[in-house]
């Protein structure tokens, strides 16, 4: 009885085994992108059609592909036309501005301010100072804004160091910061830094 025990005991291990091995081989495949079983296909298979995932053909675009080229010439920008004021007919293209950060002396030559300068745009000039300025250049523009007092070296715009920064030298110093000054472009789009160079060439006057 012994003897037979241990015959069945050696036969189940060599059952176990060989169930193993073709398991193990039933689950190789010749194709490497097939990932095998999937038990929660919904967590890998988009429903939609999404522009990064091809496991479906899209029966609405050419080839059956998702993901659609831009049409030949042509690179996506926001866009910052723009026109001032009702009876003001002229449109203003800002763009996004693309002067290098050092290449200051580029903008200090050739940029100029579209934004005209009214008590309109002066007001919203103050507005954004005061939200994005004051607490470095000070209420005042004289470089005393309570972060200024950790910062150290926050101009006074009234000094004859920076009274004739021009308004391209602002603009570029808004977009991309200088020494401790941090860039801003990307909190404030072209048009608001325009309205905030107004209201600091104002400051450059004491006003």
């Amino acid at each position: 009885m012994e003897f037979k025990a241990m015959k069945f005991k050696s036969l189940y291990k060599y059952l176990l085994v060989a169930a193993v091995l073709l398991t193990a081989a039933a689950g190789c495949k010749k194709d490497p992108n097939n990932p095998g079983k999937e038990y929660a296909p919904n967590m890998y298979l988009p429903v939609g059609y999404e522009p990064y995932k091809q496991e479906k053909a899209n029966p609405i675009n050419p080839q059956g592909l998702t993901m659609r080229l831009p049409v030949a010439g042509t690179v996506a920008r926001r866009n910052y036309t723009t026109s001032f004021g009702q009876s003001d007919s002229a449109v203003v293209d800002l763009m996004v501005y693309n002067i290098p950060a050092d290449s200051i002396e580029i903008a200090e030559k050739v940029l100029k301010n579209p934004v005209p300068l009214n008590e309109k745009t002066m007001a919203e000039g103050k507005v954004l100072y005061d939200r994005y300025c004051q607490h470095c250049h000070g209420a005042s523009g004289a470089g005393d804004g309570k972060v200024a007092a950790m910062y150290k070296g926050v101009p006074n715009y009234a000094s004859d160091a920076y009274k004739n920064m021009n308004e391209g030298h602002i603009f570029h110093v808004i977009t991309h910061g200088r020494a401790r000054m941090w860039p801003h472009g990307s909190q404030i789009n072209p048009e608001e830094r325009w309205k905030i160079v107004h209201y600091v060439q104002k400051l450059q006057k004491g006003a």
